[in-house]
């Protein structure tokens, strides 16, 4: 897989950590991030694994740019495309390449508070009273988080909470959530039939615990 970070590159560790444990049967063939100084270039450099910044005032263009990325995925055979917390809505040439192989990692129960990235979509379900809030892993598309769904975790949301602890209950369920998913395209159990995601066997129940 490629996995486009923008960030801290949390996801991108909890991907390294499952191969590491023989939980995910991957390869992260590639790490490619749109911000230089951005931390998760370390984590990725410190597993030993390729790792590419493009940064967008380097191009010419937010196309070239993107084509430049997509040229790196490629270039490293990348087989599904991994959004751990990438910032910037994908080129169409990205979805005309690798149809129903991109995957993101969004911090809501979509199609809830979708559009914004971390922390908008936590305050977003503060602001709504929301009782249940979670993350979704869904098929990237031209719609910004309007894809097909693939999985999601729910967390409870508590009547004292900030965006903050909010954000790191919903944050750990990431972690659990975006490996299993990915094991679950590894194995060939991810089919996709028009607007819906079926997957192959049994699927087990993701919710919040203090475990």
């Amino acid at each position: 897989m490629a996995v486009l970070i923008s960030g801290r590159g949390s996801n991108l560790q909890a991907l390294i950590d499952a191969i590491a444990e023989g939980r995910l049967d991957a390869e992260i063939a590639v790490v490619i991030c749109n911000h230089k100084h951005a931390p998760g270039i370390q984590r990725a450099r410190a597993a030993g694994i390729a790792t590419y910044v493009f940064v967008r005032r380097d191009y010419e263009s937010r196309e070239t740019q993107h084509e430049a990325m997509l040229a790196c995925a490629q270039e490293h055979d990348a087989e599904l495309i991994v959004l751990g917390g990438f910032d910037r809505i994908l080129s169409p040439a990205w979805v005309e390449t690798y149809p129903n192989r991109i995957i993101n990692i969004h911090p809501s129960l979509l199609p809830a508070f979708a559009g914004g990235m971390n922390p908008k979509p936590q305050q977003d379900a503060l602001e709504a009273g929301v009782k249940i809030a979670g993350c979704t892993v869904h098929i990237a598309t031209a719609d910004v988080d309007a894809g097909p769904i693939v999985a999601q975790a729910a967390v409870p949301v508590l009547a004292d909470d900030t965006v903050d602890t909010l954000a790191n209950r919903i944050l750990a369920q990431e972690h659990r959530l975006l490996p299993q998913v990915v094991q679950w395209f590894a194995e060939g159990r991810v089919h996709i039939e028009g607007d819906r995601v079926r997957i192959a066997g049994v699927i087990p129940c993701l919710w919040w615990s203090d475990g």
